[in-house]
């Protein structure tokens, strides 16, 4: 009981002190508890959405399933209508009713803007029936009731202000058509931002489907007391094989396993960031108790003396650590939920709808956050507390405050350094590796050897590094700046774990910074070597290129030449008799001047003859396959077909690495009109000195179709960089939460050996130190701490960074570009990053009355 009520007073007492700690443990536990919570309402909305669009069982074309489609043929796969009443008849069903559903669709409204949705959503167009009801609610208007109407979600109206009478254009596959806005639904249960259009049935199968007559999917409901899977048993029997069958759960499941890796990557990324964000916190708890034992040494020392054991001040220690997890983990779970409330409002401005009537807390969230944020306090104050617990009863004759660590001890250098030269071995060794798996485990290693060594090691380096850093910024301000110097060479240990808190982010930064920018300059040489085209055409949403706007296309005028660019799907068996499911491009002959590809045998321009093909280097050297053999290539879809092999590109180039060619008649010839794909890219080159007018007119003839982008190779660069860099600015935004906790350790230190040196400061102000300048002499140690912890985070992430591009080398990426205008103003502005740091420790600093501070023992 004693222990716990010096605990007790030592916490209370020294609350100001504990407070940045706990805001660690804090911020830490949040984005936990906030990416438990985020994910877990996710998946709640989904179940539900889910549990109230799916019928007992849903019938659908084999190897299908619910809402599937296959996207380059721009329309569903689809069943007889005749098979509806089969269903009907089949025992235990008491209703079945056709469906029409396709994703493959764009909306556009009056004034030609893309109604859908920009979050990755689909825009999905269906059929109206009573089956709809059960998800959503008519809230104005009416159902449709002919090919003028079209009724859509109230989210979609109320983002794009759409109203009752507005008029609507639909492109599909068979062609455009209009319809004005008949209704206004709104979803029972939350819709994730997909945008949905309802049309009567029979537009549905004529402008969807090419004809009426047919169905995308047959739903069936049980008769009471008919179980979904024995339902779903009594329709095989009727039907027969062939077709999919899925029970109501068995939906759930696969829209859940659809969603399931999104949340995942999302779930998984979050929590390594709170991770590192942990990582950095235990410097600052550390360095937090260890202060604070350094300032209690007599204090410590006295209840030795008066018969405290070891054990005793250790577990006190350890007491008021738990103290500080507790509180700062119940705050973190209480500010997770609130994170996730405010990620699902930033979902909803993306497009993605969510609603916070599903919120989704988990015992587990806050059981884990607790836990974790407990354990990891206790954990780091564990060190301190050891160090607490050897101080002898002798220390209480001594003056409080004496720092018993000023030098990093030999074995503790030794070992850093160990841990450094092993992880740059590992590093080295991954730059050595001949494929990129094997090198990427040698990568791992490299990093976390090299990461734990420089932490280890940083208090030695402290010393060297800081002197120079103080000769190059501190000196121009004279004493001051001598003295902000020595300050922070006082107690290397302490300078050592707070710059380390701040590397560990930058390091971080630096090395997704180098590998980003050499990507973009590697994919940018890799372009202007390989592609030909001057415009490339594609869809923005991932769809195929419709009949009409490749018609537009091809009549622009100022183009020499077009090419379409399709995949299909093929099993190749060599002449051994091995087969492999691959992809062949399927495209006209000019696709071999839009993309210059080198040939190790054979010519490229005779793979495009009829029944003739390429294969690619690694294909050639795995199956023993030459040019002038014959493979057996079996269409997804259509027919086998025997293709010469007359060409074998070379597979050292990133683009289109491994890919087979054949011309699209050769693959017309062997699938059904309806089976053959359609043009995912198209390419196009100008004529020799129109480039601009053709440009202009490609951009005109697909002004109706906003769904196509058109680019130039520019474009095309620039849309790249722009990619590489939103993905690396959310890393950099999740990368901010380490760095928030490393700047809140370095106010930590400063903050506690302002209180430290309080007699120190006292006695400097006696002899003549002004207010200013002893906020200054802080204020510069905390920028030159800050710029210790840059320049070992900066150096090792970039190491980092060189040897991950040696590895993406290996794939293709060979070019090694440095992003020196971003290290720089990340090293500059660590700078600044000290000097906020500063600010409240200086302030308090000079509002010290010098009389009380000199009194102080």
């Amino acid at each position: 009981m004693t222990v716990l009520k010096t605990s007790l007073r030592n916490f209370f007492a020294h609350k100001g002190r504990m407070a940045l700690s706990a805001v660690a443990v804090l911020l830490s536990v949040a984005f936990v508890s906030g990416t438990l919570v985020f994910t877990d309402t996710m998946n709640t909305t989904f179940d539900k959405l889910f549990a109230s669009t799916a019928s007992d069982v849903t019938l659908s074309p084999k190897d299908a399933t619910v809402d599937d489609e296959t996207p380059q043929t721009g329309r569903p796969e689809t069943l007889p209508a005749s098979l509806v009443e089969k269903v009907r008849k089949a025992e235990g069903v008491k209703d079945a009713q056709g469906a029409v559903i396709s994703l493959s669709v764009t909306v556009v409204d009056s004034g030609n803007k893309n109604v859908g949705p920009t979050s990755g959503a689909p825009t999905i167009a269906v059929n109206w029936s009573a089956n709809e009801l059960r998800s959503v609610d008519i809230a104005s208007g009416h159902e449709p009731r002919g090919p003028t109407d079209v009724m859509v979600d109230a989210g979609t109206a109320e983002k794009h202000k759409l109203k009752i009478g507005d008029e609507l254009r639909t492109i599909a596959v068979t062609g455009d058509f209009k319809a004005k806005i008949s209704g206004i639904v709104e979803f029972k249960v939350t819709n994730p931002g997909a945008t949905v259009v309802y049309f009567d049935l029979p537009t549905a199968q004529r402008e969807l489907l090419g004809k009426e007559g047919l169905f995308t999917q047959i739903t069936a409901d049980a008769a009471p007391g008919v179980s979904d899977e024995k339902l779903k048993s009594n329709i095989v029997a009727a039907v027969g094989g062939g077709y999919t069958l899925q029970t109501a759960a068995e939906v759930a499941d696969a829209g859940r396993e659809d969603v399931a890796g999104f949340l995942d990557v999302m779930k998984y990324a979050m929590l390594g960031f709170a991770g590192i964000a942990f990582l950095v916190g235990i410097f600052l708890i550390v360095n937090t108790f260890s202060m604070l034992v350094a300032q209690r040494t007599r204090e410590i020392g006295l209840m030795r003396a008066i018969g405290s054991s070891r054990k005793q001040v250790n577990r006190s220690v350890l007491i008021e650590a738990l103290l500080l997890g507790v509180v700062g983990s119940i705050a973190g779970v209480a500010a997770g939920v609130g994170l996730a409330v405010g990620l699902m409002e930033l979902m909803s401005s993306m497009g993605m709808e969510l609603s916070t009537e599903d919120l989704t807390v988990k015992w587990t969230t806050p059981a884990a956050g607790l836990l974790l944020g407990i354990v990891v306090t206790v954990l780091a104050a564990y060190i301190p507390a050891r160090r607490a617990g050897k101080v002898s009863p002798m220390a209480a004759l001594r003056d409080a405050g004496t720092p018993a660590d000023g030098k990093a001890g030999l074995v503790r250098g030794g070992l850093g350094l160990l841990l450094t030269l092993g992880g740059a071995a590992a590093l080295w060794t991954a730059t050595q590796a001949e494929k990129a798996s094997a090198g990427s485990l040698w990568l791992g290693l490299g990093v976390v050897l090299s990461l734990i060594g420089f932490i280890v090691v940083g208090p030695l380096l402290a010393g060297g590094i800081v002197r120079v850093l103080g000769t190059v910024v501190l000196r121009v301000f004279g004493p001051v700046g001598r003295m902000a110097e020595r300050n922070a060479l006082r107690n290397p240990r302490r300078t050592g774990a707070t710059g380390a808190a701040l590397m560990i982010g930058l390091a971080l930064v630096a090395c997704l910074s180098v590998v980003g920018s050499s990507m973009v300059a590697s994919a940018t040489e890799e372009l202007d070597r390989s592609v030909g085209a001057d415009f490339i055409v594609q869809s923005s949403n991932g769809q195929p290129i419709m009949p009409q706007a490749q018609a537009a296309v091809e009549k622009t005028p100022g183009l020499s030449h077009v090419t379409e660019y399709t995949w299909v799907e093929a099993t190749i068996t060599d002449p051994k008799g091995k087969a492999v499911k691959k992809g062949l491009v399927a495209a006209e002959p000019t696709y071999a001047q839009d993309l210059r590809r080198d040939t190790t045998a054979g010519t490229l321009a005779k793979a495009y003859d009829p029944k003739a093909m390429s294969v690619g280097s690694d294909y050639a050297t795995e199956h023993g396959v030459k040019v002038g053999d014959e493979l057996t290539v079996a269409f997804k879809g259509g027919q086998s077909a025997r293709l010469k092999v007359a060409a074998i590109t070379s597979d050292e180039n990133n683009v289109d690495k491994g890919v087979m060619y054949t011309n699209i008649t050769t693959a017309e010839q062997y699938l059904p009109a309806d089976k053959l794909p359609k043009s995912m890219i198209m390419f196009a080159t100008a004529e020799d000195g129109k480039e601009t007018e053709a440009y202009a007119a490609l951009k005109d003839s697909l002004a109706a179709y906003p769904q196509y982008k058109v680019q130039n190779q520019a474009d095309y660069k620039q849309d790249l960089k722009d990619q590489v860099g939103q993905l690396l600015n959310i890393v950099y935004g999740l990368l901010a939460l380490a760095i928030i906790v490393a700047v809140l350790g370095v106010v930590n230190t400063l903050a506690l050996s302002v209180v430290e040196r309080t007699r120190e400061i006292g006695l400097m102000r006696a002899i003549g130190l002004s207010r200013r300048q002893l906020r200054r002499m802080i204020r510069l140690e905390s920028v030159v701490i800050a710029l210790f912890g840059a320049l070992l985070g900066l150096g090792l992430g970039m190491g980092w960074g060189t040897a991950a591009q040696k590895l993406l080398a290996l794939e293709g990426l060979g070019v090694l570009e440095i992003p020196w205008p971003t290290i720089l103003t990340v090293f500059v502005g660590s700078a600044f990053v000290g000097l906020f740091a500063a600010l409240v420790p200086a302030f308090r600093a000079g509002r010290m009355n010098v009389l009380n501070a000199i009194a102080t023992e």
